[in-house]
This record gives structure tokens, C-alpha cells and sequence, in this order.
């Protein structure tokens, strides 16, 4: 049995060490805005369906969301 492939978290709240917090410093009408509220109407199973068909050992893969 092969263990579920994981991801690293992924906060875009997150505060950096430089800058801050993206949010902080982007203008309300960045596209970025945009993108991350489009991401979560996206079917992204074809993505993630190619994340479980590797093999779960090594270093955890990015969100596949990013």
C-alpha cells in the first residue's frame, strides 16, 4: 500500500520576512487577488491525480494549487 502523497502547506496570508504579507503591500486590484479566488473554482483533479501516480517517498512537492 503506498502512502498519500503530501503537499507543504501553502498560506498565502502567511507574513514573510520581506515583505510582510503580500496582502499588505498589493493593491486591492492586483491580479493576484483575482487568481486566488479563481483557483478555488478550478477543477484541479487532473493535476492532483498526477501527484498521487509518483511515489509519496522524498521531499513533499509545493501545493499543487501554486
Amino acid at each position: 500500500m503506498s502512502k498519500p502523497k503530501t503537499f507543504r502547506p501553502w498560506l498565502p496570508e502567511q507574513a514573510w520576512l520581506l515583505p510582510p504579507s503580500p496582502i499588505d503591500w498589493l493593491p486591492k486590484d492586483q491580479l493576484a487577488f483575482l487568481l486566488l479566488d479563481l483557483i478555488d473554482q478550478l477543477d484541479l483533479d487532473p493535476i492532483l491525480q498526477l501527484y498521487r501516480q509518483k511515489d509519496a517517498r522524498g521531499e513533499k512537492a509545493y501545493d499543487y494549487r501554486m
